[in-house]
């Protein structure tokens, strides 16, 4: 008998160190990152119908009035993707409840594209492997291959070529979330610009970060924290730079702009630190809304199998 409705849900992503290399000629750029799952989780729940159709829900403190509910959205590209490789019709409708920022730089749309895969793939029993689902993953979007295996990992290339990295131990985050939203391509074509006339080296993950994550040292990974975009961030939204000072001066391990942004994280050095930080920067005005999380987490998973 059909399953009326499968769920999966999958994980937002931090970039510990993101290395950015100069403009390709496809408009893409090389970069080499240290991707950490952090658990704040958006969840996709799949049901039959007539057509593809999407629905949006956001938690507290994330809109999604920006989310497309069509086809525009990646989780609908994720099961058109899915049903041409199986040979079925898309006529599902893709319910996604929102626990991750909206263009908030943690890779929410990849997240709800990965959780789609998962949850398609249940529903219609196709039986696709997770390397299988991994490489229709990698057509999707950069982010999307991470957004599937979860965990800590190295990326490279545009960040689809993945290697699992033994982190030892759970850190502790603190997630600032901004007022609005940034384009990571406008944020990406910022970056080019500041960095105009200067060479770009090959871009790559640094020893003392590999070092700190196999040592599971939350000092050292805050010590070696690295966002090559925080720059073009910060300059398309100047707000951003209260934000981390602020987490610094509560004694933050790390603070870094998520990605693209405009999400900020802080590391904690423990649960207790956390919290501090938290009621720091939710008192301090500089951020819509502050939310605790800890990593490294699983990828994309049906619920019920956490």
């Amino acid at each position: 008998m059909p399953k009326p409705s499968v769920t999966a849900r999958a994980p937002a992503k931090i970039n510990l160190h993101l290395a950015v290399g100069a403009p390709r000629r496809d408009g893409f750029h090389d970069v080499a990152t240290a991707y950490h799952a952090i658990s704040l989780y958006d969840a996709v729940t799949v049901s039959p119908a007539e057509k593809l159709s999407v629905s949006v829900t956001g938690a507290t403190g994330v809109p999604v009035d920006d989310v497309p509910q069509d086809g525009n959205n990646l989780a609908a590209a994720a099961a058109v993707a899915l049903a041409r490789r199986v040979g079925v019709a898309p006529s599902v409708h893709l319910h996604i409840a929102k626990g991750i920022p909206v263009a908030g730089g943690m890779a929410g749309g990849s997240a709800d594209a990965a959780a789609a895969l998962v949850a398609c793939n249940e529903l219609w029993e196709a039986g696709l492997t997770r390397s299988e689902l991994a490489e229709l993953a990698s057509g999707l979007g950069s982010d999307v291959p991470f957004s599937l295996v979860g965990g800590t990992a190295l990326g490279m290339g545009r960040g689809e070529v993945l290697t699992p990295v033994l982190a030892r131990g759970q850190f502790e985050w603190v997630v600032a979330i901004a007022d609005g939203g940034l384009s990571t391509p406008e944020v990406y074509a910022e970056c080019d610009r500041l960095r105009t006339g200067h060479l770009q080296p090959q871009p790559r993950v640094s020893d003392a970060m590999m070092t700190a994550l196999r040592a599971g040292d939350a000092d050292g990974v805050g010590r070696a924290m690295h966002n090559d975009l925080q720059a073009a961030a910060v300059s398309l939204h100047p707000a951003l730079d209260r934000t981390l000072d602020t987490g610094r001066e509560a004694g933050a391990l790390g603070a870094l702009v998520s990605g693209s942004g405009p999400s900020v994280v802080f590391l904690a050095r423990d649960s207790e630190h956390a919290i501090d930080l938290s009621v720091a920067l939710a008192a301090s005005g500089t951020c819509r809304t502050v939310k605790r999380a800890q990593g490294p987490v699983a990828g994309a998973r049906l619920s019920g199998e956490d």
